[in-house]
């Protein structure tokens, strides 16, 4: 019998994603951590080393780890893991480059989505997705358009998920969630990208300059507020402010 509270976390061997699997791991969360390569996070974190371009054989792995809790008071998964292709036109980018944006950040948490909600659907405890959005997935940037694609539809993958689990018993509670600017290695790219082909440049680098950026612990503990009310998920689409 599993008495901790379960919780998945996608990306988290940096930034945003290892802040978030340190602070559930230290609230008492059997943490399991999903991301390209290992990270030095805390020992009771069980980590996977896997590839999430390529996530149907991941999702079917975390099904059965699922399957082999049942019995644990929660269970929560955090869509967390986003790539941003190399800042430029869209036609001016690799479409190697453009897959891998698109599966990482929209087809990963589809399959994962759906292999939590399916191997979860008789549990009778509390069961979150946490889809980590950004406000370009609300609005387009140019010089983005796979990372604005890939977080515009979580939001809208949010809106369904949401109607469909409302009309279940004890259905899971889902929101896409914005977590505001963060400093992390993506936005060590933006600031850097030429600005030729990536107009939006310099205000990326003022967000730094002028200290507008919260640390990955700061968003990460905005995001788990968030994540523990009573209401989460009356808003299918929102954000952080106030959380």
């Amino acid at each position: 019998m599993y008495t901790a509270p379960l919780a998945i976390v996608t990306g988290a061997s940096r930034g945003l994603g290892t802040a978030l699997a340190e602070q559930l791991a230290a609230s008492g969360h059997t943490v399991l951590g999903l991301s390209r390569r290992t990270a030095a996070l805390p020992a009771s974190v069980e980590q996977w080393p896997v590839d999430l371009a390529e996530a149907g054989p991941v999702a079917e792995r975390l099904a059965q780890w699922l399957r082999e809790r049942r019995g644990a008071p929660s269970a929560v998964l955090i869509n967390n893991a986003g790539v941003v292709s190399r800042p430029a036109p869209l036609e001016a980018i690799d479409a190697a480059d453009l897959r891998n944006a698109i599966r990482v950040g929209l087809e990963a948490p589809l399959l994962l989505t759906a292999a939590f909600l399916a191997a979860t659907a008789d549990w009778t405890v509390p069961r979150r997705v946490m889809l980590v959005s950004s406000g370009l997935g609300r609005r387009g940037m140019a010089g983005s358009a796979s990372y604005c694609a890939a977080k515009a539809g979580l939001d809208n993958l949010a809106r369904a998920l949401a109607l469909e689990q409302a009309a279940q018993p004890h259905g899971a509670r889902i929101a896409s969630v914005a977590p505001g600017v963060i400093d992390t290695e993506m936005q060590q790219q933006l600031r850097g990208a030429d600005p030729v082909l990536f107009p939006e440049r310099e205000r990326f680098a003022a967000l730094h300059r002028d200290g507008q950026l919260d640390s990955p612990a700061t968003a990460a503990a905005k995001l788990l507020r968030l994540l523990a009310r009573d209401d989460y998920g009356d808003e299918s689409v929102t954000d952080v402010r106030g959380a």
